[in-house]
């Protein structure tokens, strides 16, 4: 076949000083290969992908998606992307599990890469398409941001909650979806790929849409408007991981009692902890208020003939991370969500403790406190920053009063007989 093509593509190239190029070539090709072109591209001659001398078996393929860049010069840069570099998760597992195995990344974290222009555009290269929320999906699901723009939050591990509604091949809770998925929003009206061609994560904000209301109460106080991201008050809930372990059974004759993921692999997976509620805050590297959760509380067990290996349950990393949940509605929490909530800013009291971790030799006091913790991309929330929001001022005293005001005629109506 090899043969076969290279001797069309040399006939081709001598055709292609001729006349008609397109239609002979496309022609010549279709005599062995039962193909036909869908799609955008359905116009388009065999070579124009596949190069001259029809040498190019996978075009949109590799690194630099070789037959694609005649045309889509640009697209070279989503392989210099966050997307296809993962560095920012690669430094994680460095400081974290790969602690304990060098190689953790190349075995459980590989999957969600973009490596080929079929990542995003579908595998049948003739029949390519532009990425849908779906194809976002493949990758942006569980406890990655994504799921939750459709209202999925990620279910706990135990196979008995391993119920419901599925999705990606995962079973999830039923959150209240995104306000812009409801109004028909795609991924790719905020996340364009002219902006991911430019490095950008993110090519449309809040306020390249929205204008904040100042009739809104919270959107009259100056603090607000200057100091917090908008997700801060409008992300409704946010999925939240508390301790994620990884299990490395070896020759562990019990590995049969657990789902070992990814398949081929000796590794479980599972959690201690997961919530869906409204999300913690802290400082983001812009030194706004911004929704925080942890990027891993990393622990790492290894086991062989079912005895564990050194200690169980360490603690690697216990890192958060500043980020934009993708669960926005309308309105906002009342004001002591923010004004009376030390747990909020991972400032938790001892004596408020209902978890404890500590007791269960998992190394951290509180999964709610800052000590033993970090925020990678920001800072954590400071004591004396939180002390002043408690003390009310008069400004603060009139607001509450006001959106009181506002609420209390709503309710007294809804309990009418």
């Amino acid at each position: 076949m090899a043969v076969c093509c290279a001797l069309l593509g040399s006939g081709l190239m001598a055709a292609a000083s001729r006349a008609e190029p397109a239609v002979a070539a496309g022609d010549s090709c279709r005599q062995c290969h039962e193909t036909r072109l869908e799609g955008v591209h359905a116009g388009l001659d065999c070579l124009s992908c596949h190069g001259a001398a029809g040498n190019l078996r996978r075009p949109a393929d590799g690194p630099l998606a070789p037959g694609c860049q005649g045309c889509h010069a640009d697209s070279a840069q989503i392989f210099q992307h966050a997307m296809a570099t993962r560095a920012e998760e690669q430094a994680f597992c460095r400081r974290s599990w790969g602690q304990a195995d060098a190689a953790f990344f190349q075995t459980n974290c590989l999957g969600c890469h973009v490596s080929s222009c079929h990542d995003c555009h579908g595998d049948d290269g003739h029949a390519l398409r532009r990425p849908d929320n779906d194809s976002c999906l493949r990758c942006h699901n569980g406890y990655f941001v994504g799921w939750d723009y459709l209202g999925r939050a990620p279910r706990e591990d135990h196979e008995r909650y391993q119920r419901g509604p599925q999705a990606q091949g995962q079973h999830y809770l039923k959150m209240r979806p995104d306000v812009h998925a409801e109004a028909g929003l795609v991924c790719g009206d905020c996340h364009a790929m002219a902006g991911l061609q430019q490095g950008l994560r993110v090519s449309r904000t809040c306020r390249d849409c929205h204008t904040p209301a100042a009739a809104v109460i919270e959107h009259g106080i100056a603090a607000h408007l200057e100091r917090l991201s908008c997700s801060s008050c409008h992300a409704a809930w946010s999925a939240q991981e508390y301790g994620t372990f990884y299990l490395k059974l070896g020759g562990s004759s019990n590995r049969q009692y657990f789902r070992v993921r990814p398949a081929g692999t000796d590794y479980v997976k599972s959690s201690y902890l997961r919530r869906q509620d409204g999300p913690l805050l802290g400082l983001n590297n812009q030194g706004l208020v911004s929704p925080i959760r942890p990027q891993f509380l990393a622990y790492y067990s290894e086991m062989r003939d079912n005895q564990p290996v050194g200690q169980e349950n360490r603690l690697l990393a216990a890192e958060w991370k500043a980020y934009a949940p993708h669960s926005i509605r309308r309105g906002a929490p009342l004001c002591d969500a923010c004004h009376g909530d030390a747990r909020r800013f991972l400032l938790q009291p001892p004596e408020r403790r209902i978890y404890r971790p500590d007791l269960d030799g998992l190394g951290l006091a509180d999964f709610w406190h800052q000590q033993g913790q970090r925020l990678r991309n920001g800072t954590f929330f400071p004591q004396d920053r939180f002390d002043r929001l408690t003390r009310p001022s008069p400004a603060f005293v009139e607001g509450y009063v006001r959106k009181w005001q506002t609420l209390l005629p709503a309710a007294a109506a809804s309990s009418k007989p």
